[in-house]
């Protein structure tokens, strides 16, 4: 299960938790502009916008998490078991593999709104990367400083939602996940006031009673919910560092701690990374469930008019600073 979010000051950042119980051997992985792209079913590609994310890299093909590009838009693809149905390849449309979804919109789109245009042109098919790595069923969230929408496609074909919260999770479906917001609309970050009866002397005992049924557990529903309400309340300034504080401190309100979520016999699901992107200046930092210390990897730093990959194997260990 994972959690993606949005967050703007004077810049914009996009990112991500990708909570599992194994990692694939992640890497943050920069794709130059000349980098040959070759999509199953639409040709190669040989100039596009450099792309910067994380990645499990396989026969020097970057099977993208998540990026963004340095054109400042952002995308994440995450888990939608159950719900994600891909298409058949059709004549006539752009069609593309599931796993080059990512590379396919970040390599020539600037915008959210270009975005848009290319998925009414799109078929996206369920061709698999090998047959060792199956298609995945995952859903989108692809976003810029402007806003966000979210990709599913399902059974009854492709959807595009507006995505006003700035947020994406699991299941259910993205319409739901938005619905259910309603039974949270009277939370506040402000203490409440007695509406339960003017009979009963009833008061404040503690402060943060204003969020009091916030869901806290790890459900995607509930992840939802509480890193909605989190973002769009954040406060921070605006200068680098207490920006990208306070987004990990919105995606950390969900961290999957090792113990919490077990999904097999002995085995647990938790935060394997937590990313977060300056978009707008083509950074890309991460925490690991081990490293707590934030690392960057600045994608202007590469040769970005280079031909091949660049990438870099996560910092997993913790690293204490002794004070004395």
């Amino acid at each position: 299960m994972c959690t993606a979010a949005t967050y703007r000051t004077k810049d914009f950042y996009f990112g991500r938790t990708l909570d599992y119980e194994f990692s694939y051997g992640d890497e943050v992985t920069v794709t130059p502009r000349n980098y040959a792209f070759t999509f199953r079913h639409m040709g190669t590609v040989t100039s596009h916008y450099a792309i910067i994310g994380m990645a499990y890299v396989v026969a020097d093909y970057p099977l993208y998490y998540d990026a963004i590009n340095e054109k400042g838009l952002g995308m994440a693809g995450l888990n939608f078991v159950g719900n994600a149905v891909y298409q058949q390849v059709e004549t006539g449309r752009d069609n593309v593999a599931q796993f080059e979804f990512v590379p396919w919109i970040l390599s020539q789109c600037a915008t959210v709104a270009e975005a848009r245009e290319h998925l009414e042109k799109m078929n996206l098919v369920g061709t698999p990367f090998s047959e060792q790595l199956p298609s995945a069923q995952l859903h989108w969230i692809i976003a810029d400083k402007d806003g966000a929408i979210v990709v599913e496609c399902m059974e009854d074909g492709l959807h595009v939602y507006d995505d006003p919260a700035g947020v994406l999770t699991n299941n259910p479906p993205f319409p739901q996940q938005m619905f259910q917001l309603n039974n949270y609309m009277h939370l506040s970050p402000r203490q409440p006031e007695n509406a339960f009866s003017r009979d009963l002397p009833l008061q404040t005992y503690s402060r943060g009673m204003g969020a009091l049924g916030l869901p806290g557990d790890l459900s995607s529903a509930s992840r939802f919910a509480k890193v909605a309400f989190t973002r769009l309340h954040a406060v921070s300034g605006e200068s680098e560092e207490e920006s990208v504080s306070q987004f990990f401190h919105i995606l950390g309100s969900v961290e999957q701690q090792r113990g919490c979520c077990e999904v097999a016999e002995g085995k647990y699901e938790i935060t394997i990374y937590t990313s977060c992107c300056n978009a707008t200046r083509g950074i890309y930092y991460y925490t690991t469930y081990d490293n707590h210390q934030i690392t960057a990897v600045d994608m202007h730093r590469e040769d970005l008019d280079g031909a091949k990959l660049v990438h870099y194997p996560l910092c997993k260990s913790e690293n204490i600073y002794p004070q004395n």
